[in-house]
């Protein structure tokens, strides 16, 4: 069964954008992967898989690195003294 998933971010474009450049967009199992689209103002992550788990897995892999985005910099917005959004 193929599957596909789609998210969108429109915080932070520019760095998440350079974030992912660097990452693998396919597997070597070849069961999932992603594409990157950058619009005007947000960032469009195509996920593409060949099955539910090789979807998760590749959703899972997104989302952990976002997290750490998201976190590091709160911390770096912490250490300056501004409020976390």
């Amino acid at each position: 069964m193929k599957l596909s998933a789609e998210i969108t971010v429109t915080e932070d474009v520019h760095n998440i954008q350079k974030l992912f450049e660097a990452e693998e967009k396919a597997f070597d199992n070849q069961r999932a992967g992603y594409e990157l689209k950058k619009n005007k103002d947000a960032l469009v992550f195509k996920i593409t898989a060949e099955d539910s788990t090789a979807l998760k897995a590749v959703l899972n892999s997104i989302t952990k690195l976002l997290t750490v985005y998201e976190k590091t910099k709160n911390v770096v917005k912490a250490s300056r003294g501004e409020e976390n959004e």
